[in-house]
């Protein structure tokens, strides 16, 4: 095993530099949870560095036992330089660099009655990384990150994610109304959700293929995005609530269609 022992070493402005997005091929992982579920999921983890007091953590030997050295650089380091190779703050003791996964439209659209949900000018890291746990967790076969989105693969979204970034299908496309033409090229209705004004969630039947389509923080969805949409829904509210975010919100509609899927859902009930 490598040992690093200065903050100018040249792998620490490496990490650096993965994790403010300078190399949009590479990840940066920190944390044994984000490491281990990249392995998991057969990502390429092309290096790691393990402060040297928490070598003898389970969760970080369980990781080091994991690694096979001919695919994976290992190294040691004081935690001072763990600490410098991360933006976190208050770093986990095990930071990585690893490959990013790519996916194509099938991955994200599959034969049968697709859900996606389409992220549009989410500017928090935070609420791309929630919005990706929340879509795993209800069962959507993918996330689009669109418009002006914050990219769902830095760091900061990644560690929202708590690993979903790393095993659901993540597309990004810079151009919302492109990422709507998509969805529907692949059969999907698209369900654009509005604060108010629309059908009401438990109205609407959400069993074909369909993609919800969630705006940003403040202003939700810009009226021409929302304009070209199918369908316009609004989750129920009791006053004096007038939103909600945006994360809860495509959970709710997730949810929804994965509670309507179920054998014998009829609208309405």
């Amino acid at each position: 095993m490598q040992r690093i022992s200065s903050r100018r070493n040249p792998l620490v402005n490496q990490y650096r530099d993965v994790a403010r997005g300078k190399n949009s091929n590479l990840l940066l992982l920190d944390g044994a949870h984000l490491v281990s579920a990249a392995l998991a999921a057969n990502i390429r983890v092309r290096q790691i560095v393990v402060s040297a007091d928490a070598l003898d953590r389970p969760d970080v030997r369980a990781i080091v036992d994991l690694i096979d050295t001919r695919q994976t650089a290992i190294a040691a380091a004081p935690a001072s330089v763990v600490s410098a190779m991360s933006p976190v703050r208050q770093p986990s003791g095990v930071v990585a660099i690893a490959e990013r996964p790519s996916w194509r439209d099938e991955d994200l659209f599959p034969s049968v009655a697709p859900l996606v949900v389409i992220a549009a000018e989410i500017q928090d890291p935070g609420n791309i990384g929630a919005i990706t746990r929340v879509a795993e967790a209800g069962g959507a076969n993918g996330v689009i990150a669109a418009g002006a989105s914050a990219d769902p693969f830095g760091w900061k979204a990644l560690r929202g994610s708590m690993g979903s970034a790393l095993r659901l299908p993540i597309a990004v496309q810079k151009n919302a109304y492109l990422a709507v033409d998509n969805a529907r090229k692949h059969g999907c209705e698209v369900i654009a959700a509005m604060p108010n004004g629309g059908v009401s969630l438990f109205e609407l039947r959400l069993t074909g293929a369909v993609a919800i389509l969630v705006g940003g923080e403040g202003g939700g969805l810009a009226a021409e995005l929302a304009a070209a949409a199918d369908v316009r829904v609004s989750i129920p509210m009791k006053h004096p609530v007038e939103s909600l975010n945006t994360a809860v919100a495509a959970g709710l509609l997730v949810y929804e269609a994965c509670r309507q899927r179920r054998k014998g859902f009829t609208a309405g009930r």
